[in-house]
């Protein structure tokens, strides 16, 4: 694949200057119909796979299965999910709503809100778990729903502007602390979560430091997300655990790159 060729992407202005303004966006329609029906197949058969390759979080009945059944690294067990985690689109819209000069993966991310018993995602960052330098910054996640999500089933809610108050703490999903108590001044107080209802086939964007809460799932049928975590080219290891980098030889300082972190796409200059 040539990383500098256009690949046609439904972001215009509009969404880019949403996104860096407010740090996150909602995209309409990123998937076509028959993308929607593959990747439902796929990603069913891969949140099914037992293996060493793909991460599980946690086993069925476990505390944290009733906030969320996820997996990580799908594409590593499922070359149809391959398909979709290393997407064109998706890396040249991440691209273009960073601003970024290239644009790696990180990992993919399966991410099933289970019927019954389920609890919401409590509000947090993503970058206090990634294992990337303090100083850094711009990783961002695509989360794709292959259903219809709202209040009812599990739809994410944003802190719009919350991208610009820095690197926060991590948050116990099993107990959660309220994110909002590590904000000095209260600098979030005027900023109202926005909630985002999709169609299946959308997707939003969102900055790793922007604060994102998902609602329960109170319907009998599983919500189903595929995420996707792309970080700039540049970005360096911390030198922290990580489940994606572990095992890897990887040293603090050392740019996050290599076959597991491929290049998916970079800006015409």
């Amino acid at each position: 694949m040539n990383l500098q060729s256009k690949v046609q992407t439904p972001i215009t202005q509009k969404h880019i200057d949403f996104y860096r303004e407010n740090g996150f966006v909602q995209v309409d329609n990123m998937l076509t119909s028959e993308e929607l029906v593959e990747l439902r197949v796929y990603l069913e058969e891969a949140m099914q796979t037992e293996s060493d390759r793909s991460l599980a979080a946690d086993h069925k009945g476990g505390s944290y299965y009733r906030v969320l059944n996820q997996k990580i690294n799908l594409w590593r067990d499922h070359a149809g999910m391959g398909s979709y985690s290393f997407h064109p689109r998706f890396a040249q819209s991440a691209l273009e709503l960073s601003g970024a000069s290239g644009m790696r993966f990180f990992h993919d991310h399966g991410l099933w809100k289970m019927p019954g018993d389920s609890k919401a995602t409590p509000w947090h960052q993503d970058t206090p778990y990634w294992p990337i330098q303090e100083s850094e910054a711009g990783m961002m996640s695509i989360w794709i729903t292959l259903d219809d999500v709202n209040e009812d089933n599990g739809c994410m809610a944003f802190v719009p502007k919350s991208h610009k108050l820095g690197k926060l703490t991590g948050i116990d999903f099993l107990n959660p602390q309220n994110i909002f108590d590590y904000i000095e001044g209260g600098q979030a107080e005027g900023q109202k979560p926005v909630i985002v209802p999709l169609k299946a086939g959308s997707c939003t964007f969102h900055n790793g430091l922007t604060f994102h809460y998902a609602h329960a799932n109170s319907t009998d049928k599983p919500r189903r997300v595929l995420a996707i975590i792309f970080t700039p080219d540049g970005v360096t290891f911390d030198g922290k655990e990580h489940p994606v980098t572990d095992g890897l030889g990887l040293k603090a300082g050392e740019l996050i790159a290599g076959p597991r972190f491929p290049l998916l796409v970079k800006a015409n200059v």
